[in-house]
């Protein structure tokens, strides 16, 4: 696979991939292909609170971003055509590496599975940025991302607002502050089309679920890490992720 390279790093094995709670298996984790329109219908008691649909779309929409954000990050460290640009990248890296071990860490504790590729879509967007050279690879990478940061920010307010689950909430708040450094660093590339941008924000295409759906893990497949990049001299405005699972005393197990 193309973007193979993006999940270098460590593999993290062993309780990486054993469900604490009751199976929540794919698809219908990802809440796409899943008949019930209700995602705020509770799914699991979990020590740190309950967990809803929504709440695990999340946890699982934020880890497939950094499989096609993280390579693309690489792309513009490497090949961008300009200072902002490669700046951009490291952003991308460090940002979505901090995302990905949170991710990686919380999952396991909620009884999430998490997917090791990003959506068919997903790895589209990685294989059409790959294509280009020169300033079209940045005016192009810039596009894709800006769209996509755009869409899931609203949508990280709303987890923020009505999560009951302090690991979510926890996720939700570096999500945010990763999410708004990210658009900041994107625009700071001065290649931004607002116009274009504000359209595919709310007119995004109509795609079979099947395109937006990352596939499933192969059973007992290791979870793959993005690579960490201390060795990136960065001002984030996103601080490193430090959660401390912290069972809700309001909660019991179901």
């Amino acid at each position: 696979m193309r973007i193979s390279r993006s999940t270098a790093g460590t593999v993290f094995v062993g309780g990486a991939l054993v469900l604490t709670l009751s199976a929540l298996a794919y698809p219908a984790m990802l809440g796409v292909q899943n008949t019930s329109t209700d995602t705020s219908r509770i799914i699991a008691n979990t020590p740190y609170g309950p967990l809803t649909e929504a709440d695990r779309d999340f946890v699982v929409k934020v880890r497939a971003a950094g499989l096609w954000e993280y390579p693309i990050g690489e792309m513009a460290l490497e090949r961008g055509d300009s200072a902002a640009m490669k700046e951009a990248g490291k952003h991308l890296l460090v940002g979505h590496a901090g995302l990905d071990a949170m991710c990686r860490k919380i999952a396991p504790e909620l009884g999430i599975t998490l997917p090791n590729q990003p959506s068919p879509q997903q790895q589209q967007f990685v294989a059409t940025v790959e294509s280009k050279t020169g300033k079209e690879f940045d005016s192009t990478a810039v596009a894709f991302m800006r769209v996509a940061h755009g869409r899931i920010f609203p949508a990280i307010a709303g987890i923020r607002a009505n999560t009951q689950n302090t690991l979510v909430r926890q996720l939700a708040d570096l999500t945010n502050d990763t999410v708004l450094d990210h658009i900041t660093v994107l625009e700071n590339t001065g290649l931004v089309n607002y116009e274009q941008t504000q359209f595919q924000q709310t007119s995004p295409p109509k795609l079979p679920d099947v395109q937006l759906t990352p596939p499933p893990p192969q059973p007992g497949a290791p979870v793959l890490a993005l690579k960490p990049r201390p060795d990136l001299d960065i001002n984030t405005a996103a601080p490193q992720p430090t959660p401390t699972p912290t069972p809700n005393p309001s909660s019991t197990v179901g």
